[in-house]
């Protein structure tokens, strides 16, 4: 699927924002790249699927070609697993209180909702400040120099039970048959505040060129989803997200083959409603997808990711985690940016408690992509192996090449 360059395949390695260290940028895809076929050409692939690897089977050999196949994927993610994401609605409104609310209003095809959260802002520094976005609150600790938004997803989309499925405000504007699940509704939701902040230059004196993205557990997939779709968000911080998140179905799959009591798509499916109805005729089969969750990883490139997990807690998938992340490095390596993506597995904690062992890695990405320390080191690929992490196998998942895009 490779076309003619409409300039210099060369990553463009300008400022991103005003005081960060610079991150890539890609080429624009084609509208082209992300309209599939109807019948979509399935095949039985029991390993983690090529990312460079376009459906047709045309391989990946330049930066015009990677952008087109990341749409591809995109599209794929939304067709068989998320459900689909609808683009900006007709009207965004904002307003904000002086006890630090904000209140975005949303219009649309007749229909409207009005949804609310906490700012809090940097106790130190001068503006305009970085700023999270909390999926659910953040478990991780925010620098007392950067703003959090703490955005409640369950408001937008409830996740209690698979029951719960088409309530909330995003299905009261959308309709309770929206194919979008919950994730797909909380990163609408996202990209929402992401535009009125947009629409309003200086607005809370917050740079929206250092937005970042967070979320623990279950709100840890959904900041590794809206990381993925939304490219305004420059830093995404999934925390100890386990299957479905930062974990490879097929692996995970394996797992629960091998006797090991981890969280499966299969069992997914049954819990909650995180994923589309579309996904459930997948789930007994997950090597029918053309993708798996290192391809989910790789949406977020060429922008900084970090991932952090916890080995104490088989359920999550801690060999599926770091397969599934370790392989997503990889499309890091292949724009020769191994160090814009890190991975930390490290055990001993409670779930979602942060563990002072992590600190200096979480702040090096702060550090290097929110305040412009290019000496911070993030270069970051390790797992203390513990519940089987260090059994992931590459060569028995990974039968490809990394291409050199860059």
């Amino acid at each position: 699927m490779a076309f003619k360059h409409s300039f210099a395949a060369l990553l463009l390695l300008l400022p991103a924002f005003s005081h960060g260290a610079k991150v890539p940028s890609l080429p624009p895809a084609r509208a082209s790249c992300s309209v599939l076929p109807e019948h979509l050409p399935l095949k039985n692939v029991s390993t983690l699927p090529d990312p460079f690897t376009f459906l047709n089977g045309e391989k990946v050999r330049n930066l015009d070609d990677f952008a087109c196949r990341q749409a591809e994927v995109n599209a794929l993610f939304q067709r068989m697993e998320l459900g689909t994401l609808p683009p900006r609605p007709e009207k965004i409104t904002s307003t904000f209180t002086n006890n630090n609310n904000l209140t975005i209003n949303v219009s649309n095809e007749g229909k409207s909702i009005s949804f609310n959260m906490p700012v809090q802002f940097p106790t130190t520094g001068d503006g305009p400040f970085p700023v999270m976005i909390g999926v659910g609150g953040a478990s991780i600790p925010i620098p007392s120099n950067v703003a959090l938004i703490n955005f409640n997803n369950d408001d937008m989309a409830q996740q209690n039970s698979e029951s719960s499925r088409g309530i909330g405000k995003f299905f009261d504007l959308y309709g309770v048959n929206a194919t979008a699940s919950s994730m797909t509704a909380w990163a609408w939701a996202i990209s929402r505040i992401i535009d009125v902040l947009e629409d309003t230059p200086g607005h809370l004196n917050l740079d929206l060129d250092r937005i970042g993205v967070t979320g623990c557990s279950r709100d840890g997939k959904g900041a590794l989803v809206a990381g993925a779709f939304d490219p305004r968000i420059l830093l995404t911080i999934p925390q100890e997200s386990g299957s479905g998140g930062a974990g490879c179905w097929r692996i995970s799959d394996v797992m629960w083959n091998e006797g090991i009591d981890t969280q499966t798509a299969m069992e997914i499916v049954q819990e909650n409603d995180w994923f589309s109805v579309g996904f459930e005729q997948y789930v007994n089969t997950t090597s029918l997808l053309p993708f798996d969750h290192h391809m989910l990883a790789g949406l977020v490139a060429p922008r900084p990711l970090f991932v952090i997990d916890n080995t104490d807690y088989v359920w999550l998938g801690p060999e599926s985690v770091w397969g599934c992340m370790s392989t997503a490095h990889k499309v890091y390596e292949a724009l020769q940016i191994p160090d814009v993506m890190g991975v930390s597995q490290i055990g001993n904690h409670s779930h979602c408690d942060f563990p002072s062992d992590q600190q200096a890695q979480l702040s090096a990405f702060f550090d290097k992509f929110f305040f412009g320390d290019t000496k911070a080191n993030t270069s970051v690929l390790e797992t203390d192996g513990a519940n089987g992490a260090n059994e992931f196998v590459e060569s028995q998942w990974v039968d490809w090449a990394i291409p050199r895009l860059a």
